[in-house]
């Protein structure tokens, strides 16, 4: 028994689309709390007019009756408010009337950093707009929904997960980040950072070194570098572990089976070893500039200037939201592979029996 996770829209469509399956029956989900999460996700020192467009609510299509899992399909729907301004650039059949609205003329100037140049040629798309609609950073808001169910459903074996920055444009503080960001607004620039996400109460044995694809740290490696921007990722103290020797690298064992220090970051060989886990993102400068860089058009094979569209500042607030679900969303999944049960009740009893196992202390 797994988790899976299937999204489908488009940034400036009628809205984003997540699917989940696997969720056990019985778990308890609060509007408000995914609410919130989605709310997290928009704001931001650095992000534009449209995250005050887009108040994101999430509706539920399939998969739960008065708030509880039924054990089926979870369908969940968030609508794009700034649609109604796009609906004629962005009709799913081809449009009748006059071009009106935003989105009516194509894009052939692909964005350095984007999607737009690569998805155009793999995909043959004579309009860029084919390409960047998808491959924008509106599809996490669906992304966060489902982090939010997974951690939910991790709630109910003890685990807790949380995301927080650490950096903006190299400044470590408040303040300073603030600074950098209003300095990059004035160049008509962008900015990148760095995010991190602790995971507490992870047990020990999620995951498995068995195969390269089972591994707990290959998994979560994979779920932040596939959130837009995230060029970097680490487990614990990453890097800075290749510049230390082996006796101050690695975590000693304790006789109660726990660890003195944690920089192996909660993932030992793949497999969680009991301490809490430790992940951070780096995330690139937004390529979206009000002061373009060189390109290309694609129409007449001329040099130009990149697309210029509404574009944050920095977005690095919001990438500790969206990274943070997605380490949920890992971490729920390893579980339920680990844990199983079609019913909530059966997802917990499986846990509780496990740890009982491998319980160091001597029963009476």
């Amino acid at each position: 028994m797994s988790l899976d996770l299937v999204t489908a829209g488009e940034s400036h469509g009628p809205a984003l689309v997540a699917i989940l399956t696997g969720v056990p029956a019985g778990l308890r989900l609060e509007r408000a709390a995914i609410d919130a999460d989605l709310a997290r996700r928009r704001e931001g020192y650095g992000r534009s007019p449209r995250q005050k467009l887009e108040a994101d609510e999430v509706e539920v299509l399939a998969g739960l009756r008065h708030g509880v899992t039924l054990g089926t399909p979870l369908a969940l729907l968030i609508r794009n408010r700034d649609h109604e301004n796009w609906a004629w650039g962005m009709s799913a059949w081809p449009p009748a009337g006059e071009p009106s609205g935003k989105g009516t003329q194509p894009v052939t100037l692909p964005r350095p950093g984007h999607a737009d140049l690569a998805g155009a040629q793999k995909y043959g798309h004579d309009d860029v707009r084919n390409a960047l609609e998808r491959a924008s950073a509106r599809q996490t808001a669906s992304q966060v929904a489902a982090g939010a169910v997974a951690k939910a459903l991790l709630v109910e074996i003890g685990v807790s997960v949380e995301g927080r920055v650490l950096e903006i444009g190299g400044a470590t503080d408040d303040e300073a980040m603030q600074a950098a960001t209003d300095e990059a607004r004035a160049d008509r620039d962008t900015l990148g950072g760095v995010v991190e996400v602790v995971a507490n109460g992870v047990p020990p044995g999620l995951g498995s070194y068995a195969e390269k694809r089972t591994r707990l740290d290959g998994r979560l490696a994979a779920a932040l570098m596939g959130i837009q921007a995230v060029k970097g990722v680490e487990i614990g103290d990453g890097f800075a572990l290749a510049r230390r020797r082996g006796s101050g690298a690695h975590d000693e064992i304790e006789p109660d089976r726990t660890r003195g220090s944690n920089r192996a970051g909660g993932v030992e060989a793949g497999v969680s070893n009991g301490e809490p886990v430790v992940v951070r993102a780096a995330m690139k400068p937004l390529p979206t500039l009000m002061r373009p860089l060189g390109s290309v058009d694609l129409a007449t094979g001329e040099p130009g200037q990149a697309l210029v569209e509404r574009s944050d500042v920095q977005a690095v607030e919001a990438l500790a939201v969206v990274a943070e679900a997605a380490v949920a969303w890992e971490l729920a999944r390893a579980a339920r592979e680990k844990f199983g049960g079609d019913a909530l009740q059966d997802f917990v009893a499986a846990h509780g029996a496990y740890l009982a196992r491998i319980d160091p202390q001597p029963k009476p």
